[in-house]
């Protein structure tokens, strides 16, 4: 789950951190430091490669394990098929939105058991269907696009990791990679999800606004908002930081490539309007299939609490509301240590994503967001370089709770 230079650069006192100095704007580093879009591989990008792929191999080896010890019928025999432990939850709306697009016969949110699919943007299921001209099943298709989407996401991250504290070797990067692939719902990286593919457009965005390549950072941030909605969150803090670095009387020209990736949401609105009569459409669904109706922060709160603690949900249900209350406080307490520190688009990036999160009838989906808050990987990588106790407790809590939550999702217990 990069920075930017404040909005009002406050003077430097005599012993700044390393790595807030490396944030600043100033001089541009030399070739060797540029950081940003290049696309030569050192060692330190092969080594995050590798750590990528064995943990794939541990995902995929639990995946197979999970399918042997905990079937449907304990007295089964035999196995179901492999693929099928990816086949969970929003996969079937993105592979029938690939499979049919949104209204397929006329039907509708007019229609009895409507599924509600319009609620999805359709930039995976776009890319879905592309790539199943080359690869027939479905299935593997989808665990190809996030294979591959997460490995450019990580090399991205990576690097943003580096440019807060440069060093001679990749140990920034290396352990913000770490840390984010075995967080709790790491899993979600490699089912048939739009993480992967929003990560793998979001991080290169916010690295080309890093290097103020606004053209390149308004494209990539407008393809990642056609996957989901929290581009337009990942637009506004590229806006901020747009506004922060730069002369708006000599960069005028780069105003609409800001703008760009609010493009993707009004067709998508358009195009629900079209076949609906509804601009809201897409909100609507929402509502009906998740509860994302408007409510005060405080009431969605209790909400939770109560679904979590008051035995009105069977055990399955009130651990998942616990887990969501829990991702809350950390969002909160993200945001707050990114204000102080005057990290204004990141900032903005994860406020408007708790805002988001936070005003629905209930807290749904919290845990998965925090894959996307890519500040906080980094923040707490940089904090296990200064105490190194921080990555022994980090992944002695974490990495048995990431397994449990693996085998929560493949097993199909994930809601419930």
């Amino acid at each position: 789950m990069a920075t930017s230079t404040p909005l009002r650069p406050p003077a430097q006192p005599a012993r700044t951190p390393a790595w807030e100095r490396a944030t600043a704007t100033g001089p541009r580093p030399g070739p060797h430091r540029r950081l940003g879009l290049r696309l030569g591989f050192g060692l330190d990008d092969r080594n995050v490669l590798l750590l990528y792929v064995l943990t794939r191999v541990g995902i995929w080896t639990t995946a197979y394990c999970a399918r042997w010890l905990f079937a449907e019928d304990r007295k089964a025999r035999d196995v179901e098929p492999a693929l099928s432990s990816w086949d969970q939850w929003d996969w079937w709306h993105y592979l029938h939105i690939a499979q049919d697009g949104y209204f397929p016969g006329g039907a509708g949110p007019w229609t009895d058991d409507w599924d509600n699919r319009e609620a999805f943007f359709p930039g995976f299921p776009l890319v879905l269907r592309a790539v199943h001209v080359a690869i027939p099943d479905w299935t593997v298709a989808g665990l190809l696009i996030s294979f591959v989407s997460g490995a450019v996401a990580v090399l991205a991250l990576a690097r943003t990791a580096r440019l807060h504290l440069p060093t001679t070797n990749g140990a920034p990067g290396q352990r913000t990679v770490l840390f984010f692939l075995l967080s709790p719902c790491a899993v979600f990286l490699a089912a048939g999800y739009t993480e992967s593919l929003f990560l793998a457009l979001a991080l290169p965005a916010w690295l080309a606004a890093r290097r103020r390549n606004w053209p390149l950072a308004g494209i990539l941030a407008c393809l990642a908002t056609g996957v989901r909605v929290s581009g337009l969150f990942l637009a506004a803090a590229i806006a901020v930081h747009f506004i922060a670095t730069t002369d708006l009387r000599k960069q005028w020209r780069s105003l609409p490539w800001i703008a760009l990736p609010a493009l993707p949401a009004a067709l998508y609105a358009w195009f629900l309007h079209a076949h609906t009569g509804d601009w809201m459409a897409w909100n609507h669904a929402q509502e009906r299939g998740w509860y994302r109706n408007f409510h005060a922060p405080w009431e969605t709160w209790q909400n939770t609490w109560n679904a979590a603690f008051a035995h009105t949900h069977s055990t399955g249900y009130a651990i998942m509301f616990q887990a969501e209350l829990v991702t809350m406080v950390v969002g909160l307490l993200l945001f707050a240590v990114l204000l102080r520190r005057r990290r204004w688009p990141e900032a903005v990036y994860v406020g408007l994503s708790l805002w988001a999160l936070g005003t629905s009838y209930w807290y749904t989906s919290i845990p998965r967001a925090t894959l996307l808050w890519w500040p906080m990987w980094i923040l707490l990588a940089t904090w296990s370089l200064r105490r190194p106790w921080v990555k022994s407790a980090y992944l002695c809590v974490v990495a048995p709770l990431s397994t449990i939550l693996t085998i929560t999702f493949l097993t199909g217990r994930w809601a419930g």
